[in-house]
């Protein structure tokens, strides 16, 4: 296995996943919840970010291609869903932020946005597809590629665990201003999401 070609995927991975970039939405997503609830959420949308990149990784565009989904139409509805949790964080929809109330012990946002777009996304599944088929006919190659993306895993779960520290040193007022500016930034994130699926379609250069 080429060594230029694992450092070059574990960059790859590190940056499309970006782990520490996470960590705000994170706190955002899940203000009001208890340490533990935190810690589940944390831990279940990792595993299941690590479960849906490994299918995408070994089956590739096959898997879309079975049931009729291109990547440029899973980049645009990634790319919509996106953005209807950046009005979220943008408006404070979620009432149980608000002062004096309690958060909503069934708000689960595991699955979506942490799992997917925000782990798991669009361009992470797309990495994966093009690594693990860079990496040679062999199995071996194709277990280097797996074993990155646990490793790189493992470090957003632990960046994660981290938020409650970077939470108090923000302190609430900063918590809010950095949710409504992460609100915007995830915004324009998302709609360059569906440009980039819209271009990916041929309808626009």
């Amino acid at each position: 296995m080429d060594t230029a070609f694992l450092i070059t995927a574990f960059a790859t991975l590190f940056v499309v996943i970006d782990p520490p970039g996470i960590v705000p939405l994170f706190i955002a997503l899940t203000q009001g919840m208890t340490p533990d609830h935190r810690r589940r959420m944390a831990r279940r949308a990792c595993i299941i970010a690590f479960i849906l990149l490994t299918l995408f990784g070994l089956l590739g565009e096959a898997l879309l291609g079975f049931i009729g989904i291109s990547m440029p139409a899973f980049r645009i509805a990634g790319g919509i869903l996106l953005f209807l949790t950046a009005l979220d964080m943008l408006f404070e929809r979620r009432t149980q932020r608000r002062e004096g109330q309690q958060a909503d012990p069934d708000h689960d946002p595991s699955v979506f946005p942490l799992a997917t777009p925000l782990i798991a996304g669009p361009g992470a599944i797309a990495t994966m597809i093009l690594l693990v088929g860079k990496s040679g006919d062999g199995w071996l190659g194709t277990v280097a590629v797996l074993g990155l993306l646990a490793v790189m895993i493992v470090a957003t779960y632990l960046f994660l665990l981290a938020s409650p520290y970077l939470e108090r040193l923000l302190g609430r007022t900063g918590t809010i201003v950095i949710t409504r500016l992460l609100g915007m930034l995830l915004a324009a994130l998302s709609v360059q999401f569906v440009i980039d699926g819209v271009r990916g379609t041929g309808l626009i250069g």
